[in-house]
């Protein structure tokens, strides 16, 4: 029987079934981006639309916020650090936030953002931007109105959407963090460019059939941690791992047979999302006798930087490593064949350990990545202010890219349409890749400094340890802290770019011998 009051108890339950309600609005789009024909657009668009609006009616509803009060008053409850006063902070912040946007304007703004994706999807086949600019253009009108409903006509609108992904971060903050990093990458893929000698890639466009790689990638999946009873792998046009609630979690990739490690890397990503989904504390709070944390912020993620933290970590700091090719190795010869006949460890953790730039976000390497990202926080941050024109995005695309990276953006699909987010309304999303990178650094130095042994467990297809610290460190705290105040309690700084360039350096300067 519970221990906890009558109102902490009701609280839990409202959020348990506004839950529910999210988890029926996941599915759906999940089955969007996945299996549903083209012909359901129209309706599903009307569907996520309904969906929305009764989601954002039950988190508006006044007994929510009753409720939220009368658990903040109970000192008991809302006081010291434990989950119950996390929780009632936390639900405090949320009510707050979403009391501020009209209902009519977050079922606007589902139904035009699932009526661009579809046109996403189309305009990017065809490589045609003009296509998909009203859409644009329509979901852009929308979500500057929510930012001007969340900021309340305080400060820089991006600042409000920052906010939804990252709590309490500032575009300001991430341009102060972003310009030093900027020249330091910039610096580092120059040096490697000039004086280098480049790792052979050959391997990595050799023919292997989406079978075999989607074999292979469920048996890394697996072997790291991920649980297919509790989860699912299928095909889609972007990959994205959907959390879609307790004993759910949907990953997604993309297969290309000429180049077998874009599946690979694209599921290890979405498995480091699956596995901090499969992680949370989902289960009672204390012992058996407190509410489940299932719609309580105990039992989300803090933060897509966070979020991102754990996918960047075991796509690179792990699955680009020798000793994880130590021990895939010979299993991608069991799966693959002659193919892989003539590799070694050696020779493919070097081919996958580069700093070369290119035109596509997800399939670039380290040492290159970040800059993708800021060349999209750049863009976005100047067409939400009005800046810049979305007829003229497709140029400033392309003219950022020749600057950062030198290179010639063929076409709209290999440029400006390659990412799905801004069809998805995920405006002020992108910074929260690199500020993941900059987390999965820090969290990578720390658990090794801890774990001298790491290397070894890791080539031995031991991941447990791994997977174990960061259920303590990471998982476990749901939002219980904030991402600076994770950050620090997990590795005893706060977050830096430090980490990052010393984790780039001494990974990719002895590749390119340097």
């Amino acid at each position: 029987m519970s221990t906890h009051p009558d109102h902490y108890i009701k609280l839990a339950d409202h959020a348990k079934k506004a839950s529910h309600l999210k988890s029926v609005a996941a599915l759906l789009g999940w089955d969007q981006e996945t299996y549903m024909p083209g012909g359901g657009a129209d309706a599903r668009a009307e569907q996520v639309a309904l969906m929305a609006g009764i989601q954002h009616e039950m988190l508006t509803d006044p007994k929510l916020g009753d409720l939220i009060g009368a658990c903040t008053a109970d000192t008991s409850l809302s006081q010291g650090d434990t989950q119950e006063a996390a929780n009632i902070r936390e639900m405090r912040r949320d009510y707050d936030k979403r009391t501020k946007i009209p209902a009519e304007l977050v079922s606007a703004l589902a139904e035009a953002t699932s009526r661009a994706q579809h046109a996403w999807k189309d305009a990017r086949e065809q490589s045609d931007f003009a296509a998909f600019k009203p859409w644009l253009d329509k979901v852009l009108d929308l979500t500057r109105e929510k930012a001007k409903c969340l900021s309340d006509g305080h400060g820089e609108l991006y600042d409000a959407l920052i906010d939804e992904y990252e709590p309490n971060a500032k575009a300001s903050e991430i341009e102060a963090i972003f310009t030093p990093l900027k020249k330091e990458i910039s610096d580092l893929v120059l040096n490697i460019a000039e004086n280098g000698k480049a790792p052979s890639k050959a391997v990595l466009n050799r023919p292997i059939t989406p079978a075999k790689q989607e074999a292979f990638g469920r048996f890394v999946a697996k072997s790291c941690g991920f649980d297919f009873s509790r989860g699912r792998l299928d095909i889609t046009t972007h990959p994205f791992c959907e959390g879609v609630g307790p004993g759910d979690t949907r990953m997604t990739t993309r297969y290309r047979e000429s180049s077998w490690t874009d599946s690979l890397y694209g599921i290890m990503h979405e498995m480091g999302h699956g596995l901090y989904e499969q992680g949370l504390p989902l289960g009672q709070s204390h012992g058996q006798s407190g509410p489940h944390q299932i719609g309580m912020p105990c039992g989300e993620a803090v933060s897509l930087g966070i979020h991102e933290s754990q996918s960047r970590l075991w796509e690179n700091a792990v699955g680009c490593s020798l000793p994880f090719w130590k021990w895939a190795l010979p299993h991608a010869k069991e799966f693959f064949g002659e193919v892989m006949g003539d590799q070694t460890p050696e020779t493919m953790a070097a081919a996958v350990t580069t700093a070369e730039p290119s035109l596509i976000r997800v399939e670039a390497d380290e040492g290159t990545y970040n800059l993708h990202i800021m060349i999209r926080f750049e863009l976005e941050r100047a067409i939400l202010s009005g800046d810049l024109s979305t007829a003229d995005l497709p140029a400033a695309w392309n003219d950022a890219y020749k600057t950062y990276m030198g290179l010639d953006v063929p076409s709209d699909k290999e440029g400006v349409l390659q990412d799905v987010h801004w069809s998805f309304g995920l405006i002020g999303y992108f910074p929260t890749y690199t500020l993941g990178n900059l987390y999965a650094a820090q969290f990578w130095a720390q658990v090794r400094s801890e774990n001298a042994d790491l290397d070894n467990q890791i080539a031995a297809g031991n991941f447990e340890p791994l997977l174990a610290w960061f259920r303590t460190n990471v998982h476990q705290h749901g939002r219980r802290y904030t991402p600076a105040q994770l950050c620090e309690r997990a590795t005893g700084k706060p977050l830096s770019n430090e980490p990052l360039v010393s984790y780039l350096k001494d990974k990719l300067y002895p590749v390119y011998g340097l």
